[in-house]
């Protein structure tokens, strides 16, 4: 049966590839961007532009947009990425990550609650840079904190979400080839897509909440 997928930050990188994958499964996508690559216009999906995810009318007017529709899978897949150290401080980037990473997914999600039906799923798309217990080497202050945050706000919303019958999912991706990291990973997006996909699939209600690795690893907290 077909779903109607929604996916933020589909212009590129990951995004982009899990439009093409739910398109290859003859599901419905719907792609929220700021502004529209070629690539993404050459695909048969809704594309909704403008859409500054941290910016509380962008998100409303997001809402509007989708109207009554009903989502099957919400992908809060939008982020940005910079490095903070102690000695090389910049509280801008540090602000701005939190705003995008952390505050925006949680933005959407309450902003389209009304279109989660029972048997929804939400997949906030981390990273494992958010683990406490997995951080060994220090630096990247601000997306750290702001990977930590949504990891606790998405288990919020797993237990608030729960008695409708919609799981939460908190999925790194692995280390992506994505432009976000100068494609310094060592998976591409494609193969990243397929895994986060999988990892959508297998969720239950029974297993929402949980965080982790895109190749089915549980991760640390």
């Amino acid at each position: 049966m077909s779903k109607h997928v929604v996916i933020t930050g589909a212009n590129r990188g990951i995004g982009l590839e899990l439009c093409r994958h739910y398109l290859a499964a003859g599901d419905r996508v719907t792609a929220v961007v700021r502004s529209v690559s070629d690539e993404l216009q050459s695909l048969d999906v809704t594309v909704i532009t403008g859409i500054d995810v941290s910016i509380e009318q962008d998100v409303r007017a997001l809402s509007a947009a989708l109207g009554e529709q009903d989502i099957d899978i919400l992908v809060n897949n939008a982020g940005i990425f910079h490095n903070e150290t102690l000695q090389q401080m910049d509280f801008a980037t540090l602000e701005q990550q939190l705003m995008v990473n952390a505050v925006a997914p949680i933005r959407v999600t309450h902003a389209l609650q009304h279109n989660l039906a029972a048997g929804a799923k939400v997949a906030m798309i981390t990273s494992r840079m958010g683990s406490i217990a997995d951080n060994g080497s220090g630096a990247y202050i601000g997306y750290r904190m702001s990977k930590a945050a949504l990891n606790a706000a998405g288990v919020s919303l797993a237990h608030e979400l729960k008695p409708r019958g919609v799981a939460v999912a908190l999925l790194h991706p692995g280390f992506v080839q994505t432009e976000m990291v100068n494609y310094a990973g060592d998976i591409s997006p494609a193969e990243a897509a397929q895994r986060l996909v999988k990892r959508i699939d297998e969720l239950t209600l029974e297993t929402s909440g949980g965080f982790w690795h895109s190749n089915g690893d549980r991760l640390p907290w």
